[in-house]
């Protein structure tokens, strides 16, 4: 990240950081707090500039919700619905800090349902610039043709999404200590309670909500410790039982959020299901998403 960059999110933390310290948490506590800001992109529905049909806002059009099912001939069918697709060009500049290619397409699917502990939920395909591209069957995940899945599948949202480049702060504040969760502060932030609640009474006014996140932090309807941290140990569970390959690291520092979709502001019936794509930064820089893993939260 740039220095620009960071002076830029500093800025417009600043109301986040006078709520902090009218709660009265020490200038310390809060200054070390933003400083682990991340950019991110938020994307939202939209025709036009500043609005239109959905949720619109402005920033360019960076891909869309559903549409036709685009992949390479040779790319076995995937094994969950098909959620979106971003044009990684299209995305505004350093709109996030992961090491993301600089065109092509990402495409993501998901199941917004929670599974077992080694069992992902959806997947992620990177499709490069000029790479020749059929239509598939958007709904071979579901062979059965079970009626209920069908049901939850017509409820995906479907159109154009814009990105803008946002600021994101932790939405977690306690880590598990000795298998109890939320039973401890974030390391070096004795503080984070009283932050993260400063930050959630502030966020509406410095980020516009958006279904869909391109890196920053994992959010979701109940969060105390890091959904990022919850996906890894689900991934080491897979590794345990033979349904993920290593190497794998079990250091949450050596994974970051590809993309979060709160998927209960979209689909009926799945309200508080969100889905969080998380993948090793290594796996990211060798542009190899077939390793992305897919959790889900979901209150029903």
């Amino acid at each position: 990240m740039t220095s620009g960059m960071a002076s830029e999110m500093q800025d417009r933390l600043r109301l986040f950081r006078d709520e902090a310290i009218a709660r009265g948490v020490p200038a310390d506590d809060v200054e070390r707090w933003t400083n682990l800001a991340r950019p991110c992109a938020t994307l939202t529905q939209g025709e036009g500039e500043g609005g239109g049909e959905g949720e619109g806002g402005g920033g360019p059009v960076v891909g869309r919700f559903g549409g036709p099912l685009l992949l390479p001939a040779d790319t076995p069918d995937p094994e969950h619905p098909f959620v979106a697709s971003i044009d990684l060009a299209a995305l505004p500049a350093a709109a996030t800090d992961l090491p993301l290619p600089p065109d092509g397409h990402l495409l993501l699917f998901a199941f917004p349902e929670t599974a077992d502990d080694h069992e992902t939920m959806g997947s992620a395909v990177y499709v490069p610039v000029g790479t020749a591209v059929v239509e598939r069957d958007s709904h071979a995940w579901n062979p059965h043709d079970f009626d209920d899945y069908e049901a939850m599948f017509e409820e995906f949202p479907q159109g154009p999404l814009r990105a803008t480049a946002e600021v994101s702060l932790p939405y977690h504040h306690a880590v598990e200590i000795s298998g109890k969760p939320g039973s401890g502060p974030l390391p070096g932030h004795p503080r984070s309670e009283e932050l993260v609640a400063a930050w959630d009474h502030t966020r509406g006014a410095i980020v516009p909500e958006g279904p869909l996140q391109i890196g920053g932090y994992a959010d979701e309807e109940v969060v105390y410790t890091d959904p990022v941290a919850r996906a890894v140990f689900r991934v080491l569970r897979a590794v345990e039982a033979g349904r993920w390959d290593g190497p794998v690291s079990d250091d949450v520092a050596d994974w970051v959020l590809l993309a979060d979709w709160h998927a209960g502001m979209d689909v009926q019936g799945w309200e508080g299901s969100s889905v969080h794509w998380v993948i090793q930064r290594t796996d990211l820089a060798a542009r190899r998403f077939d390793r992305t893993f897919t959790e889900v939260f979901w209150n029903p």
